[in-house]
């Protein structure tokens, strides 16, 4: 019986096989040591994005789709149509109310001051003319020049409740008020001693006169001026263009314009109802804003080269003539008791002053008269004014004869030239053309005051309505952008 052999041993007549071998280990490095000390610390989390960040990429992501570009046009179109309209109703508001402010604060306010100029000059002139009349002075000279008074009281309190506490015109209405009182009581004693024949009158009433022409009448020119300064400014507000809105409203259209051909590029569709109504909103409001601006101007324009300037000079007229009649009086008053010198010459100082005002007002094309006939637009402006310089003229005339008779030591002659006689007769007085001259310019003044108001109230209407339909309209014309991009959204869906 034969048997298998046992082991491993290749059977006879078998090649033999190699042993196994293992399989070949790597070296491997020598491990660490273990580090001494604590674990080490897990990485950092990343730090949260802000929503900023977030915002800008979902932003991003949404631009780089046609419905997400659609959103972020109608955002922009409707952000830029109603920036628009909100700056021109601002704008045109601030404009509004500064024309307003011309007609009804400012231009009203410049004319109390000069009235209260006019009438504090016409007071002292009127004192003098009844001082020069005698111990009884008439009865209408008398009542002119309380009436000036009283309109130059009220006046004043007018200008103290619209001027400021801290103003310059403030400061002048005070100066005022505490004049005032001052000076009529000087009048009041002048006329008291000039009744009682006491040459100690002719002192009050020069006293009066100082005072009235060195410090009542710059403190009233000082009011003034500075009223005056107040309706520049106003004007300097009123006048400029908005030129931001109108940058606005052009840079809204061209938005429109653009958004509009990108969408007959993508879509060969003419019209976009929605934006055709934002443009056609978004034009009415430029238009209305160019026009209604420019119209405004031009009408606040005339009102100050045919209404304020003429107006100015017409004041400053009428107070030279003032100022010149009150000299003209107190040169019979003073008789040489003060004198000035000219070219090395001493001459009476009021009849100086009152040389000086009348080159003043009627010099030609220079003087005062010349410029308001220069300035008067028609004939019911010019016409005045040609009256009161034809009575100039016959007023220079009549003074030179009055002062020839005083020359010549004939008083009362001269006294009758200037005031006139007490029973009528003789010589044609200077205080008759005086009075003509003073009636022309105050026709000139309420014809030009007249046209002031008209041509501001145009400049002011044109503005009207302005910035509350500016307002409404951009509101409409927005919703209507982000209507007619909702409109090419929903095509999408």
């Amino acid at each position: 019986m034969t048997y298998p052999p046992n082991g491993s041993a290749a059977p006879p007549g078998a090649p033999a096989r190699p042993a196994p071998t293992m399989p070949a280990v790597p070296p491997q490095a020598p491990a660490a040591p273990a580090a001494q000390g604590p674990p080490p610390r897990p990485p950092a989390a990343a730090p949260r994005r802000t929503a900023w960040a977030e915002g800008t990429d979902r932003l991003r992501a949404a631009a780089t789709t046609e419905p997400g570009r659609l959103r972020i046009i109608g955002a922009v179109l409707a952000l830029l149509v109603v920036a628009f309209g909100a700056v021109t109703a601002w704008q045109m508001t601030e404009r509004s109310t500064a024309a307003d402010d011309v007609l009804r604060r400012s231009q009203p306010l410049s004319a109390d001051a000069a009235a209260i100029y006019r009438s504090l000059a016409d007071a002292n002139t009127a004192a003098s003319s009844g001082f020069l009349a005698g111990g009884q002075e008439p009865a209408a000279v008398r009542q002119r020049y309380e009436r000036d008074i009283e309109r130059a009281a009220q006046k004043l309190a007018t200008a103290a409740s619209a001027a400021g506490s801290d103003s310059s015109s403030a400061a002048a209405v005070r100066r005022l008020n505490q004049l005032l009182p001052q000076y009529t009581g000087l009048i009041e004693r002048a006329r008291a001693n000039n009744r009682q024949g006491l040459p100690l009158g002719g002192a009050y009433l020069r006293y009066a006169n100082a005072t009235m022409q060195t410090q009542m009448l710059p403190a009233a020119e000082k009011l003034y001026k500075a009223e005056n300064a107040r309706l520049s400014s106003d004007y300097g507000d009123a006048k400029p263009y908005p030129w931001f809105a109108m940058a606005l409203g052009v840079l809204a259209l061209g938005a429109l314009a653009w958004a509009q051909r990108r969408n007959y590029r993508r879509t060969n569709r003419v019209f976009n109802h929605g934006l055709l109504a934002a443009t056609a909103a978004t034009t009415v409001v430029l238009l209305w804003l160019v026009v209604g601006h420019t119209v405004a101007r031009s009408g606040l324009d005339d009102s100050y080269d045919h209404g304020v300037r003429s107006l100015n000079v017409l004041n400053d007229a009428r107070i030279s003539s003032l100022k010149a009649r009150g000299d003209e009086n107190l040169t019979l008053v003073n008789r040489g008791a003060e004198t000035t010198e000219v070219k090395g010459e001493p001459q009476d100082k009021f009849d100086v002053s009152y040389r000086a005002q009348m080159k003043r007002l009627g010099d030609g094309d220079s003087g005062l008269l010349g410029q308001a006939a220069a300035l008067a637009k028609d004939t019911p402006g010019e016409g005045p004014v040609r009256t009161a310089v034809k009575n100039v003229g016959v007023w220079q005339d009549r003074h030179k004869e009055a002062r020839s008779s005083d020359d010549s030591g004939d008083y009362q002659g001269a006294l009758d030239k200037v005031i006139g006689s007490k029973d009528g007769q003789g010589a044609e007085p200077t205080g008759e053309c005086f009075d003509n001259v003073d009636a022309a310019l105050d026709r000139a003044l309420r014809h030009e005051q007249s046209e002031f108001k008209q041509a501001a109230e145009d400049g002011r209407g044109a503005m009207t309505g302005l910035s509350a339909g500016a307002a409404v309209l951009a509101v409409l014309g927005a919703a209507a952008a982000v209507l007619g991009i909702g409109r090419r959204l929903s095509e999408y869906r």
